[in-house]
């Protein structure tokens, strides 16, 4: 039976995982992070808990509309007001989805996968503090300029034409300021999106229902322009910065800054698949760049590599 190896714990890496440890395949999932779920990430500083990447998630195909209600059965997940779609948040902030996903898998974290490479027929996958793996398969869930520069590390050539598509792949940063105050906040229970200036995203976790033990704990997207220009700047100069954005929604003083670069936020591009398989090479490639750039985009690549899998 065909062992496979998976390179980023996002969802649509942490889904085809499922898929395939549940049909009986042997797989084994790297990810160079602590924790698991990509951007569907909470944070702890202190008292405080912050959801500091994606904040709720739209259901809107009939598939993720089936797990989404899934999840909601089990306490996983709960309903979200607003949006034309069904919304939710989970329970315990958004990781608690992904740490579900990831029970029971041969799962390894904190390994950095510095190259993939082919041996015969078979794949080498190198990773800091751990010895070289070999598999049958490998599939990419990273964000596509990572995945091609492993490729690329490991002397592996993908065809001119599809190399070409995969290279333009790219990006928008952002940046997550997280601020713990001395003082409840202004900030909607919903979060919400000011109409102008450098602030694309603003939610209270204490309102959200996260972090109770903060009188305000806020999680803060800037726009993709800021983070581009300002995206070396340090916590307290980020705060600075935003600071006359955030005057109308905050009361007292900020008690902590923690900052979060997301190098790659959200993709500019998306493929024209929503995965992509490669028979010649038992090679993958999933995620929100192939499926879209929300959290079900990366849920309905992860489930397209798995259907192509035949799992």
């Amino acid at each position: 039976m065909a062992t496979t190896i998976i390179i980023g714990a996002g969802l649509a890496g942490l889904l085809l995982a499922r898929r395939l440890h549940d049909a009986g395949q042997p797989v084994v999932l790297l990810d160079k992070s602590r924790g698991v779920g990509g951007r569907m990430a909470t944070k702890r500083v202190g008292a405080a808990v912050f959801d500091q990447g994606a904040q709720f998630f739209s259901a809107r195909s009939p598939e993720f509309v089936t797990l989404a209600e899934n999840w909601l059965t089990k306490g996983l997940i709960r309903d979200w007001p607003g949006g034309t779609h069904p919304r939710y948040v989970s329970t315990e902030g958004m990781t608690t989805v992904p740490k579900h996903l990831a029970l029971g898998l041969d799962l390894r974290r904190e390994h950095k996968v510095t190259a993939v490479r082919r041996d015969a027929d078979r794949w080498v996958v190198d990773a800091d503090q751990l010895e070289s793996l070999t598999a049958d398969r490998l599939v990419l869930t990273a964000p596509a300029p990572q995945s091609l520069a492993l490729l690329n590390a490991g002397g592996v050539r993908l065809p001119e034409p599809l190399a070409d598509d995969l290279a333009m792949l790219d990006y928008h940063p952002c940046l997550a300021l997280l601020l713990v105050l001395d003082a409840p906040s202004r900030v909607p229970a919903a979060g919400t999106v000011p109409p102008r200036g450098n602030i694309r995203w603003l939610a209270d976790n204490t309102r959200k229902g996260i972090a109770p033990g903060v009188p305000a704990a806020l999680t803060i997207h800037t726009t993709p322009d800021f983070a581009r220009i300002h995206y070396a700047k340090s916590e307290a100069e980020i705060a600075a910065l935003l600071q006359p954005d955030l005057a109308p929604w905050i009361n007292g003083g900020i008690v902590s800054a923690t900052l979060h670069r997301w190098r790659y936020s959200e993709p500019r591009l998306t493929f024209r698949e929503p995965s992509l398989w490669l028979p010649d090479l038992n090679l993958g490639l999933a995620g929100d760049a192939f499926g879209g750039p929300k959290v079900e985009g990366a849920v309905r690549s992860g489930l397209d590599l798995a259907a192509r899998l035949g799992i």
